[in-house]
């Protein structure tokens, strides 16, 4: 093991699975849940040969610049509501990196944002029993390919320095082992702390829904979690979209 992750403690609920390199901690997560193991498994990776975002999109955690790791969820609700971990995840993520002095968004559905610019995703995959809640967070990558130059950011470029990567997750877990719990009865409360940091209300913006290509307004987010769309045909609900791209006034 890494001498970083040495005898880290984790906040109640969760432990701790490091490893150097794996192909994918939510390939992992998966796998463990499938022998048995039970929720609050945390699986951090030191390198990821294959982690992967939304739709299989590649996601890039250079070692010992970011953070990437899953936690195995084995909610008590509905599977219908197990969707709604992403959300969860965002607001926890959002939440834990105001800790180091930073103002993050989340970016509806599943990124997190300072200045305007990504700073972690989350990718949340549903088993038969179990949830891999996926999250990567740049912390301390100094620059970016020029693909993502103008879109992506770090905790290193925002604030000047890079807080310890075992301090980053423990700040988010804390405030996962909050939401988690709350997507079900307390979805309520989820939501109006999400709404405060959503980083798309209000904005013009074009995505790509189910049905093809749309633009218009945010007009905030729904009781059920979904993205509401102002068009010129009236208010569309997306429970899912992919390309949510912010259209420059």
């Amino acid at each position: 093991m890494s001498q970083l992750w040495q005898g880290v403690e984790l906040p109640d609920g969760f432990r701790l699975d490091y490893r150097d390199s794996t192909g994918s901690t939510n390939d992992d997560a998966r796998e463990a849940a499938r022998a048995g193991a039970a929720a609050g498994l945390v699986i951090v990776a030191g390198k990821q040969e294959a982690g992967r975002g939304r739709r299989g999109a590649a996601w890039v955690c250079p070692p010992g610049e970011g953070l990437a790791f899953t936690v195995l969820s084995r909610p008590g609700e509905a599977k219908a509501l197990w969707p709604r971990l992403s959300l969860a995840a965002g607001l926890a993520v959002a939440e834990g990196l105001e800790r180091f002095g930073m103002l993050a968004e989340v970016k509806w559905p599943n990124d997190v944002w300072i200045s305007g610019k990504k700073v972690a995703g989350i990718l949340v995959e549903a088993g038969d029993d179990h949830v891999a809640v996926g999250i990567g967070i740049n912390v301390g990558v100094r620059g970016f390919p020029p693909a993502l130059g103008d879109s992506a950011t770090s905790l290193l470029l925002e604030c000047g320095e890079a807080p310890p990567l075992p301090a980053v997750l423990a700040t988010v877990l804390e405030r996962l082992q909050v939401w988690q719990g709350k997507i079900g009865a307390g979805f309520g409360e989820l939501l109006r702390h999400f709404r405060v940091r959503c980083a798309l209300s209000g904005k013009e913006v074009r995505l790509l829904a189910a049905d093809g290509a749309l633009s218009g307004r945010v007009a905030g987010i729904g009781d059920g979690g979904e993205l509401l769309l102002e068009t010129p045909e009236g208010i569309r609900k997306l429970v899912q979209a992919d390309e949510v791209r912010v259209l420059e006034n």
